[in-house]
């Protein structure tokens, strides 16, 4: 059977299955005696609305996929997640759905796992050892990227810009910050880029935005690598007097990543310019979908998938599902050779309500 005939007999078999849970009650007992699997979701913190969102997501995708759910929030705490997986093996699950922000700490865990014959499906982040049935992320390299161009273009290849840097020892911070200043290298190499790493913390991406504005005044762009340095970023701007229209000299320019609602009201206000939309509705639906063909013995071979993404081989035995990500903008106009959709696309989850 060739690669899209199975794709499309998997998503078939699997919406079947999730509408015969839903006739019988979807009344699974502990460990899927019932014929529906019990997978672990681990959430890996509640305090963005990126996170949030997901979270919201994940139960209404468990229905469609047929699974039973049990959850844990690790909190950004590697020790947290360790000690959660540990808690998914004790109670049963068939699979298990994480997103390790310390990708290199997650391995001898995934190994256990992998020892019980657990299946792992990671979204939004790639462990950097060890093996998981898939990963379901987007490019983060590409993020960085499309940052990059908007930036660059918008400040005409002159000036400097500050990049809040997520935590480095992630993949998806390593991935943003390595692409954005590669680029900047490459295509705007009279643009000074200041990086300053934060963590994933939205403290420290104030303070630090806060010195370096201070000792120099002349940055007119930055790069939030997240949402979570939105609220503190423009607290700041306002206190110097700099949330101004794009036509104003005075004017900073901001890329920001996630797609939250607020980004994209943010936008049609002006107080940020762009984001790149990760798409926390598809991180839920594909966790679960790949969770459940592992269980199923369902397998997947590098290749463009039946919703508009692109399975690739990371590394030896381990796939990677890269879902869009759009850069999002005001007027939806193409800027340094990036495609964008405008902030109030209806196919935009931050705007789905």
């Amino acid at each position: 059977m060739n690669r899209k005939a199975l794709l499309s007999l998997t998503l078939t078999t699997m919406l079947g299955a999730a509408l015969t849970a839903a006739g019988c009650g979807n009344e699974a007992a502990p460990g899927g005696d019932s014929g529906t699997p019990l997978v672990g979701v681990d959430y890996p913190r509640s305090d963005t609305d990126f996170w949030n969102s997901y979270i919201r997501y994940v139960p209404r995708y468990a229905t469609e996929s047929g699974v039973e759910l049990k959850t844990t929030n690790s909190q950004n705490d590697i020790a947290n997640l360790i000690s959660n997986a540990q808690t998914f093996i004790s109670q049963g699950v068939k699979g298990v759905v994480m997103a390790p922000q310390d990708t290199a700490a997650i391995a001898p865990t995934l190994q256990q796992l992998a020892d019980k014959d657990i299946p792992v499906v990671t979204i939004d982040t790639r462990p950097d050892s060890g093996r998981v049935f898939m990963v379901v992320r987007a490019d983060n390299r590409a993020y960085g990227t499309k940052a990059c161009q908007f930036l660059g273009t918008k400040l005409g290849g002159k000036g400097k810009v500050v990049m809040l840097q997520g935590g480095l020892d992630s993949i998806n911070g390593r991935d943003r910050t390595e692409a954005f200043n590669e680029c900047m290298k490459k295509d705007f190499p009279g643009i000074t880029v200041f990086g300053e790493a934060t963590d994933w913390k939205s403290d420290v991406a104030a303070q630090k935005l806060q010195t370096r504005l201070a000792s120099d005044p002349e940055v007119k762009g930055i790069y939030m690598q997240s949402s979570f340095a939105l609220s503190g970023t423009l607290q700041i701007l306002k206190q110097k007097g700099l949330q101004v229209p794009p036509t104003d000299p005075r004017h900073v320019f901001i890329v920001s990543n996630d797609g939250i609602p607020e980004e994209l009201k943010n936008i049609k206000d002006g107080l940020i310019d762009a984001t790149v939309s990760q798409p926390a509705d598809l991180y839920a639906k594909y966790g679960l979908f790949y969770a459940k063909a592992a269980i199923d013995g369902t397998t997947f071979q590098p290749g463009p998938t039946d919703h508009d993404s692109t399975i690739i081989q990371v590394r030896d035995g381990l796939l990677e599902d890269q879902l869009a990500a759009p850069l999002v903008t005001l007027d939806g106009a193409t800027i340094g050779g990036e495609p964008t959709l405008k902030y109030d696309d209806a196919s935009l989850w931050g705007n789905a309500g």
